[in-house]
């Protein structure tokens, strides 16, 4: 038996058991973070260059995909160097920082959706408040809260979930530090502070998604009392991006999370772990590159003027 302060590191789950498996994985990651960090990257260029995208809808896609970014750079990098070098540990203060960044960024992702369907609800319900109500200053104070409170988020879970004494041995079931892991590692009864922690944030969480669904709601009633088909289908085309994203995002971390113990194995937990960190970032500028004729424009304009500087 073990306690916290004797643990120099945490052992991950290792993603295959032969090397040639293990070799896939990492071709397979390195290939998903690159489209991520390249999708990306291209929409925050895209937005930043493009004067016409400086609206507000496009501000917080920006700041969705420093966040997607963000992700994705938290936890794959070092699931590619295990699996290179057939290795499984992570440091102390490492899997602390990876749990804090993680945390961090998954809160602002989950801020920010919900911050962008009130960006569509008002553009569709309210269009003649959108100038009043999405002014310049008020995008600005919204980003800066939903980044302020990933922060305090994942400060708080990352402080409470490594005062807590471990007793069960340094063994993480999981490919990356996260927090379900680690609390089943502490002592008995030691971890309830940290699960009033949880308790609380998944009740903030679930009020975002009971705002986002009462959104929608009004969204689609808007729309469909919109009597012309090519209005109704314009303005379907502005909100099937995020709602796509919301529902991959949301649908993955819930699945993987609050599924059934009978249909629990390592091998699902691990491909359902890999879903809902990796997957949406990977996917989410896809979904709005293509689903966007401005954005899809602005990016095809960005990489042909730098294919002819060059």
């Amino acid at each position: 038996m073990s306690n916290s302060s004797s643990i120099r590191h945490f052992l991950l789950l290792a993603l295959a058991d032969t090397r040639q498996l293990q070799l896939l994985h990492f071709c397979l990651l390195l290939g998903i973070s690159l489209a991520a960090l390249l999708g990306n990257g291209l929409i925050i260029s895209a937005v930043a260059c493009g004067h016409h995208l400086h609206t507000p809808m496009f501000f917080f896609l920006l700041n969705l995909a420093l966040a997607d970014m963000g992700s994705i750079c938290t936890t794959v990098p070092k699931a590619m160097h295990n699996s290179l070098w057939d290795t499984s540990n992570i440091s102390y203060t490492g899997c602390a920082a990876q749990l804090f960044f993680f945390a961090f960024f998954i809160s602002a992702e989950y801020s920010l959706l919900t911050i962008m369907c009130y960006d569509r609800y008002v553009s569709i319900c309210k269009p003649l408040h959108y100038g009043t109500l999405l002014g310049s200053r008020a995008c600005a104070h919204m980003a800066a809260a939903a980044w302020a409170s990933a922060f305090l988020n994942a400060l708080m879970h990352t402080a409470n979930t490594f005062s807590l004494p471990l007793c069960h041995g340094n063994a993480l079931g999981q490919f990356f530090c996260e927090i379900p892991q680690i609390l089943k590692l502490s002592c008995s009864h030691s971890y309830f502070r940290e699960l009033g922690a949880i308790a609380v944030s998944s009740g903030l969480v679930f009020g975002c998604f009971v705002f986002i669904v009462f959104s929608y709601v009004q969204i689609f009633r808007a729309v469909l009392r919109i009597p012309s088909e090519q209005g109704r289908h314009k303005a379907f085309s502005t909100c099937l991006p995020h709602l796509v994203v919301v529902s991959l995002f949301i649908s993955t971390a819930v699945f993987a999370h609050l599924k059934p113990p009978s249909i629990s194995s390592p091998s699902l937990d691990l491909a359902l772990s890999v879903l809902y960190s990796v997957v949406p970032p990977a996917l989410n500028s896809l979904i709005y590159s293509l689903r966007n004729q401005e954005l899809k424009a602005a990016v095809w304009r960005l990489m042909t003027g730098c294919f002819r500087k060059h």
